[in-house]
Formats: C-alpha cells, structure tokens, sequence
C-alpha cells in the first residue's frame, strides 16, 4: 500500500507522454468548442440593437428616412422594449432546452460514431444556422417569431454536439495524471470563446448587428472544416501506445478522486489509460444512458450543475445587456467590459484545477470557492456607476462561479466517466459529460426565463438574490461529497502523521 505522505508530482505522468499530437488535440478541442460559444456570445452581445430592430425606438427615428415605411415598419415585431427583452429570455430558454436534450442524444452518439465527424458536423451546421437567424433574415428582411424560434430550437441540438465530444477526445488523450490542471486550464476554451464573440461582435457591430452573426458564423464553419480534416480522437489513429505504461510507482495518482468513485483498491493496473482504451483490440460496448445515471456522484454533480449553470450562463447571455439597460453604458463599451468576468472564469477554473491536483480532492475546492462566490455576487449587485470598479468585481464574481463550473464540466465529468464501475465498457464519457451538462443546461433554459421574468417584474437586484439562492442550492447538492472528501482528506493527514 503507498504512503499517503509519499506523492508524486501530479503533472509527472503528463509530461512524460506529452507529444506534439497532444499539443494539437489541445488546441483543436480548444479553438471548436472557443468557435461555439463566440458563436452564442454574439446572441448576447447584440440584444440592445435586436431589441431596438424589432420595436419602435428613439434609437431608430432616422430609420424610416433610410427605408421606405412599410419596410421599416414591417420589423416592429413588439409593441415595446420590454416585449422584445422577453421574448430575447424566451430565445434563449428556447435554445437551452433544445441544447439539453441534444446534450443528452449527443453523449451516447458520441460514445457510438466517431467523435470527429460528430463535432465538426455541429460546427458546420451550427454556423449555418446562425447565418440564417441573424445575417440572412435581416438581408431580406424578414422578421418573424416563429422562424426565429424554430431556428434557435436547431441551433441547440447541432451546438450540443461540442461539448460531449470535445471532452471525450481530451480524454483519450489526456490521461488522470493532471487532470485538474490541464482540464482547468482547457475549459477555458468557453471563457476564451466568450471573450472571441463578445471581441468580433464590438468590432462589426457598428455596420449592423447581422455582420456580427456573419463573422462568427463563417470564422465557425471554418472551423469545423479544419476540425474535420486535422483532428485524432484517439493515440490509436497515429499508432502511440495508451496513455500510463510506465507509471506504475504513480499509484496514489490514481486515488485522486476515490471518495468520488468508489474506495476498492483494485486499480493498480489501471495506470492513467485512455477512456476508450483497453486491454484487448475488441472496441468496448458503450455504457447505457441509465447506468452511466446510476454511477457514483452523477446524480449529484448534475443536479448541483443545474444550479450553477444557471448562474454562470445568466452572466454569459444577459450581462452585456444589464450593463447597458442598467447603467446606460454602449452596447459595444458593455460587450468589451462584460470579458472581465471570462478572464476571472480563465484564472479561477486553471488554479482551483491545479489546488485540486494538489489535494487529489474537488468537492471541498468547489465548497470553499462557492462560497466566496455569494459574497461576490452580493458585492457585485452593488457595484457603482464606475467601469474600473465594475470590472474588479466582476473578474472577481467570474473566478469564483466560472472556475466550479468549468470544473464540474470537464475535470469531474471526466473523472466521472472513467471510474472502476465503467471497466470492461468504457465507452462512458461522452454520456456521462451529456447526462451532467444537459442536466446542466436545463436549469440553465428554465433560469433565463426567470431572469427576464424577475427583472421585468422586480428588477435587477432581485435577479442577484435569486443568484445567491442558486450558488447555495450548489453548495448542498454537493455536500454529502464535501463531507466524505473532507473525512478522507484528515484520515489521510492522520496517516501521514502516523507514518512520521
């Protein structure tokens, strides 16, 4: 048995077999699912002049000198403001639930076709969509509800296809040895994208909002065409050998997240393999949808996802618009500021991923950074008129909500898919990441309808106190594993100590 005070650097096992073909799956998976989410952050960036196309607004009056009336008046799809910020919430609760339930059929396709032709499929689709939603209606004019519904509703199933993916190929490349840090450090790729959309829509924004979709959406094709040609989803298709052969005095590596998956020790031949790997040359039959629910820790960490979800993604599609709704700032000055909560998501998912390493333990990380999160959100919700001041708080309010959420997403729902029950049948990851970021997603549809709802009816501080009550339902979703990482955690100090 190892001595718990006997650990090896947990980024040993990940240096050894680092090549540059790990180097370009990083940057591949990174830069696909970046493209994604730009893709969505224009949606976000470019409310306020939506909303102003589709209503009659002072920010309009010399429209109808620039179009004949009838044309111009055509696009008044609402009576007011408000109506078109509501039906902008019913917009994206709409692509949440689609985006949800494609999580959940994506996972298992994943698990069953290759992961390639699956993600850069969604890119390429996805992109199309987008052109028509945004550049394509606007170019002919065309303004109608449910159009656009119908669209959004596609655009969620063909973007669910991103992330299920990207995850199962970083795991069959990358292997538990680090898995913390390069995780955290690659889930910056949503934050990344964020900051991609939010920098391409204040660019073009000025020529119309429609160029805003039609940059990101050609620059996302684009991408999926690179995907499609450049992308190994596993060792196997250049002939390297799995991940771990020669890490078999690493044992304690492998106890990283025990308490999470089960606490036998029949692992120490389990050494840091690829996710789909095995012992044989026969494929493994991909696990069930209901027994990838029953493993360990799913349920919870989905249902905790659900909750946090909600909030990040509330700052993901509506902190540009709340900036400029409520302080009056531009709508190109408020999608610039709004980046500063990506970067704190950036910082907080890649150092709350490596303190992780450290401990070999995630739930108290997250219960501790959670916490600090209600305090930020409280403080932000009382931020003054001031971008400098504005800024800190909310790089601050990111690193506390956007690093747990990046964890649970990637670094968990990888340690999730691969534990000791999965053996023999380890075609589990891409269901597992569906099961936890489509529960996920759902919480987060149902929570941007609330937002629009509350903030019409209580306004925005009212918004911020439903935050802190999500940020808190998190917290107890995970605190029967809080409690059981905690008790290994001073068991094995009490070991260590023993053996001094």
């Amino acid at each position: 048995m190892a001595v718990p005070g006997r650990k090896q650097p947990a980024n040993r096992g990940l240096v050894s077999h680092c090549t540059h073909h790990h180097i370009v799956v990083f940057l591949l998976t990174f830069f696909s699912y970046s493209l994604l989410h730009a893709s969505r952050k224009t949606f976000s960036n470019v409310k306020v002049s939506i909303s102003s196309q589709w209503t009659p607004s002072c920010r309009n009056s010399t429209a109808p000198e620039l179009q004949p009336y009838e044309l111009w008046n055509s696009s008044h799809l609402f009576p007011s403001g408000e109506e078109a910020t509501l039906f902008l919430g019913t917009l994206d609760t709409i692509f949440l639930f689609s985006y949800a339930v494609g999580l959940f059929v994506s996972g298992i396709v994943g698990d069953r076709l290759n992961l390639r032709w699956v993600l850069s499929f969604g890119m390429c689709s996805s992109a199309l969509v987008v052109f028509s939603f945004g550049t394509l209606t606007e170019w002919l004019h065309f303004y109608n509800k449910w159009f656009y519904c119908c669209l959004w509703v596609v655009n969620g199933l063909l973007q669910s296809t991103g992330w299920p993916c990207v995850v199962a190929v970083m795991g069959n490349w990358f292997g538990k040895a680090g898995r913390g840090f390069v995780f955290g450090l690659w889930s910056a790729c949503a934050s990344v994208g964020n900051i991609l959309g939010a920098f391409l829509a204040s660019c073009v924004l000025k020529y119309g909002y429609e160029y805003a979709f039609l940059v990101t959406a050609s620059v996302q094709f684009a991408g999926g065409v690179v995907v499609f040609f450049g992308l190994l989803t596993s060792p196997k298709e250049v002939g390297l050998p799995e991940l771990g052969a020669d890490e078999d005095e690493a044992s304690v590596e492998e106890d990283a997240n025990r308490p999470l998956m089960g606490n036998d020790d029949g692992d120490d031949d389990d050494r840091n393999y690829s996710i789909q790997a095995t012992d044989n040359d026969d494929q493994p039959k991909a696990i069930g949808f209901f027994q990838a629910c029953c493993l360990p820790g799913v349920v919870l960490y989905s249902l905790a996802y659900a909750c946090l979800k909600l909030v990040n993604y509330s700052f993901f599609f509506w902190l540009p618009f709340y900036l400029s709704n409520n302080f009056g700032w531009k709508e190109a000055e408020a999608d610039q500021l709004s980046i500063w909560y990506d970067v704190g998501g950036i910082i907080g998912g890649t150092i709350q991923g490596l303190i992780s390493d450290v401990l070999q333990k995630r739930a108290p990380v997250l219960a501790v950074s959670l916490l600090f999160a209600v305090g930020s959100l409280f403080g932000y919700s009382r931020s003054p008129n001031s971008k400098p001041i504005n800024a800190v708080i909310m790089a601050i309010t990111g690193f506390f909500i956007g690093g747990p959420s990046n964890m649970i997403s990637s670094a968990i729902s990888a340690d999730l898919g691969r534990q000791d029950l999965v053996k023999g049948s380890s075609e589990a990851l891409a269901t597992v990441t569906g099961i936890v970021d489509g529960t996920g997603s759902i919480g987060a549809a149902v929570g941007q309808y609330l937002v629009s709802l509350i903030q019409e009816n209580l306004k925005w501080m009212w918004v911020f106190y439903f935050f802190i009550l999500m940020t808190s339902s998190t917290i107890l979703f995970i605190s029967p594993l809080i409690v059981r990482e905690i008790s290994l955690l001073l068991h094995e100090r009490r070991l260590r100590m023993l053996a001094e």
